[in-house]
């Protein structure tokens, strides 16, 4: 991460404040994803570029040497289901290295397994033999319940790989008494990389349907089912918004033992309108 943890007990105020200040973006590789980076987000700005199986991982790692070519600290997903093996592993890793990408995210991935990963743990052992390993490693948790795994698992699957990551990257996240939850139980077994928190920026409803529509009617089903209070939660008169939301969560970031470290941004490539909320929000703390 390019920024160093805070130090010491922070106010509410500093605490939303460094949040948005570490704020890293997640885009999805379409065809006018780059153009939409380069002419709204500071190159301070981390973009993380998602890997979806009806695009296939060749979009995701173009993207982001684009992305990487331009300035950006660009952080490619490396979906492990979607890796065939350790030689691919390797090319990824070489090639990645020669666009200067030194940082990556390893999810499982929801698609099949097309080769010898079946999960991120796998594929996290592997870039470990690697001679010259990635910086920058984060791997996923979840604030809120995973639909199909217990929290017992996920937890137990971050003490796991805690050995290979750098830092975690929580999933949604819209419950602010459950990130609490979650960094404090995290916290007790011993997990000790810094979080990024997910939350999702601005979104209008209708281009979330129509960008649902380009990553594939079936990932489209699974991040809903995953996410199932998503529209409610949004469409509800006087529901969650993002202010709100860090305003309750900075309770649990200033305290410095919980390691909340940044955000971590869904633009569901609503790109100039996520950085429009976040200067908007600077400006009201400043």
């Amino acid at each position: 991460m390019r920024n160093k943890l805070h130090r010491g007990r922070q106010t509410k105020n500093e605490a939303i404040q460094r949040l948005l200040e570490h704020a890293r973006y997640e885009v999805l590789p379409t065809a006018t994803t780059e153009e939409k980076v380069l002419a709204s987000v500071p190159k301070d700005v981390a973009v993380t570029v998602t890997a979806s199986a009806s695009k296939g991982l060749e979009a995701t790692l173009t993207l982001a040497e684009s992305l990487a070519r331009a300035g950006y600290m660009a952080v490619p997903h490396l979906a492990a289901r979607m890796i065939h093996d350790f030689n691919e592993v390797e090319e990824i890793r070489a090639r990645l290295g020669e666009a200067g990408i030194t940082a990556v995210f390893v999810p499982g991935g929801d698609a099949d397994p097309v080769g010898v990963y079946p999960d991120s743990f796998s594929l996290l052992e592997d870039l470990n033999r690697l001679e010259k390993p990635f910086t920058h490693v984060g791997i996923a948790g979840y604030p809120e319940s995973h639909p199909k795994i217990h929290d017992d698992l996920t937890v137990q699957a971050m003490w796991d790989k805690r050995r290979h990551a750098t830092h975690i990257v929580s999933n949604l996240t819209f419950d602010a008494g459950a990130v609490r939850t979650w960094v404090d139980r995290m916290r007790a077994r011993g997990i000790t990389q810094p979080v990024l928190l997910g939350l999702p920026g601005p979104i209008d409803r209708a281009k979330l349907l129509s960008m649902a529509t380009k990553i594939g009617v079936g990932e489209s089903t699974r991040f809903l089912s995953k996410n199932a209070g998503f529209f409610a939660k949004l469409a509800a008169p006087g529901g969650w918004t993002g202010q709100r939301f860090l305003e309750e969560v900075a309770i649990t970031a200033m305290k410095p033992e919980s390691l909340i470290e940044g955000l971590h941004v869904f633009t569901f490539n609503q790109i100039a309108a996520t950085e429009a909320w976040r200067q908007e929000m600077l400006e009201k703390l400043h």
